[in-house]
């Protein structure tokens, strides 16, 4: 059985990033949202793969890969890098 937890409406930010790399291209929405405590959710539009991530998640590139199961670790830093500029703390809040 579920318990209905929230269903709620909003009108949120949304930024689309590309960028390529030697051997692949990689597509992401960012979207902004007042949910998972203000933290942004990240998609991969190539595999739907996403995560929820913050400012000290990129500070860990290991994280930043599995999520996305980005095995060059040169990409992965790479990638966290772009994010850093896109992702910011601002909007950080408690939500419980």
């Amino acid at each position: 059985m579920f318990e209905h937890l929230y269903d709620e409406a909003e009108q949120a930010n949304v930024n689309f990033i590309g960028c390529i790399s030697e051997r692949a291209r990689y597509d992401f929405s960012i979207i902004y949202s007042k949910h998972f405590f203000g933290k942004p959710l990240v998609v991969c539009m190539q595999t739907g793969r996403s995560g929820v991530v913050g400012v000290e998640d990129l500070d860990n590139v290991d994280y930043i890969q599995n999520m996305f199961h980005i095995t060059d670790s040169k990409i992965g830093e790479d990638l966290a890098a772009l994010l850093k500029l896109r992702i910011s703390g601002v909007g950080m809040t408690d939500q419980y």
